[in-house]
């Protein structure tokens, strides 16, 4: 990165200091600036810019998913896209066709450059909400920033902090990635004083972060344990989940604390919600469906344990938030050595028979690991390969993970499980994959092995129906384009696809 252009970040992060201190917003008088882009690799190999060729759209027949009234519309609430965690859109996105890249950086400086950027959503006026794990240098604590960004040119309008907590591992993001955004556009979001904070922004200049309201749960959750994940139910009763295991409700027009349960595993995935009211969640040890009681409060209504093998990067237990399909099912990935199964469960209060519908093992015995939540429709489920991730040096000087994207499909009488085809082509280190329904392109961020010690990172689209890869599109090199713990992300006019990354957001969209 050039000098100036290092200065210029300095002095937009004095301004942005200067702003939040006084009570102003950022970027007040520049309600569109120009972004920096993230720095490549200095020294990378030649790197081909695309490969394949523009794909043609071949529409998949899903059922809509329900739209929880207390949460943002469509497939931008929260990290797996909406209550059911389909991690599908609608909409179509980027087919290929002369595709440009931009990008932005969020970090604070060329010597302090990380800003993981994971949960990203669209309020109503199409403008781009962000959170980026930033940290201190050298790094002792670390907070969430949210980030306001103008869609098209990736400028940022403003940004709030969280309040910070002291780091202890590498993967650590304070209070969990499971924000979600609600029916007002407002980000609902854990902190790590276990207090949850409702934050809001203006949507025209000057652009604006304000906190509205927060919620106390030190009673409810240890002090020595941390919010995992938020997520209202149809009703409009917060359900959240603890580090440790604490599963509660809390009535947000009181901010009472309505009951909760200490399960005595850990949890460290999200959950998802039906509109019956029921919550799906897996521990470290087990699958379990929650309903509120006659007082709201959460009550087991059954627990599946599963093969929960041996910690292997960011989850014990099962890597997988759960993800609903149709009326009727579950599905997780377990963790069993040496192989992951895809595991499907009826998910009804009470079944006639297993409650198992199959465990599918997917990818190679030692070579087969996943830690993002699946794609899923009502019949069919893609899961990526994730082994040999070992963190942010795990796929550096040329180096890549395993490779693996895998469709699994439900039987046609509901009784077992089958592969339909795996992709070995591709290897997706991290980033969470999304499927738009209406092209029928799954969307992944993927990394080839070298060349030698170069590290190029694609945007890369597989056809859903055959599992081949129809094309890829450079956005850079290096480690700071490395997604981390980003998801894949379309907009709602369907023309771009976003994630973020170590050090901040890149976009792909069609030149024409």
């Amino acid at each position: 990165m050039k000098t100036s252009t290092v200065c210029w970040g300095l002095a937009a992060l004095v301004l942005v200091m200067l702003a939040l201190a006084i009570g102003l917003p950022a970027y007040a008088d520049d309600p569109t600036p120009t972004p920096t882009p993230i720095p490549t690799q200095a020294n990378a190999r030649p790197v081909p810019e695309f490969i394949g060729k523009p794909a043609e759209p071949k529409p998949i027949s899903a059922p809509a998913i329900p739209q929880n009234p207390f949460m943002a519309l469509g497939s931008w609430s929260n990290y797996h896209n909406d209550t059911y965690m389909s991690d599908t859109y609608f909409t179509s996105g980027p087919l290929g066709h002369f595709p440009r890249v931009s990008s932005s950086f969020l970090g604070d400086s060329e010597e302090n450059p990380t800003a993981i950027t994971f949960f990203m959503t669209f309020d109503r006026k199409g403008l781009l909400v962000v959170s980026a794990a930033k940290g201190d240098q050298p790094l002792t604590r670390r907070w969430i920033q949210l980030t306001l960004i103008d869609p098209d040119t990736l400028g940022i309008l403003a940004t709030f902090d969280l309040p910070s907590a002291p780091v202890t591992d590498m993967f650590q993001i304070p209070a969990g990635a499971y924000m979600y955004a609600d029916n007002q556009d407002r980000v609902v979001a854990g902190t790590p004083q276990r207090t949850i904070m409702v934050v809001s922004h203006t949507t025209t200049a000057p652009f604006t972060f304000t906190v509205e309201r927060t919620y106390d749960l030190t009673d409810a959750i240890l002090v020595d344990d941390g919010i995992q994940a938020l997520q209202p139910d149809f009703t409009g009763r917060l359900w959240f989940t603890s580090k440790g295991g604490v599963v509660g409700t809390l009535d947000m027009k009181t901010g009472n604390v309505i009951g909760t349960v200490a399960l005595g595993e850990k949890i460290e995935n999200g959950n998802a919600i039906d509109e019956t009211g029921a919550v799906y969640l897996n521990t470290s040890r087990a699958m379990y469906r929650f309903d509120p009681d006659k007082n709201g409060a959460p009550s087991t209504t059954w627990r599946e344990p599963y093969d929960w093998g041996h910690l292997k990067v960011l989850s014990e237990g099962s890597g997988s938030t759960p993800t609903l399909m149709g009326k009727d099912y579950v599905a997780i990935a377990d963790n069993a050595d040496p192989q992951v199964h895809v595991l499907v469960y009826r998910r009804a209060k009470e079944v006639q028979g297993p409650r198992l519908v199959c465990a599918e093992p997917v990818f190679q015995p030692g070579q087969s690991m996943t830690e993002n939540s699946f794609i899923a429709t009502d019949r069919s489920i893609v899961v990526v390969n994730n082994f040999g991730y070992r963190g942010f040096d795990s796929v550096t000087h040329g180096a890549t993970t395993k490779p693996g994207l895998t469709r699994v499909d439900l039987d046609a009488d509901g009784s077992g499980c089958h592969t339909v085809w795996t992709n070995m082509e591709v290897s997706a280190p991290i980033a969470t994959p999304k499927l738009s329904l209406a092209n029928g392109l799954i969307y992944a961020y993927t990394k080839p092995k070298g060349p030698a010690n170069t590290d190029a990172w694609y945007f890369t689209a597989i056809d859903f129906w055959t599992g081949e890869t129809v094309y890829k599109r450079l956005t850079g090199t290096g480690s700071l384009y490395n997604a981390a713990q980003g998801v894949i992300t379309l907009s709602p006019d369907g023309r771009a696809v976003y994630v973020g990354l170590m050090a901040g957001v890149v976009k792909m969209e069609d030149g024409r």
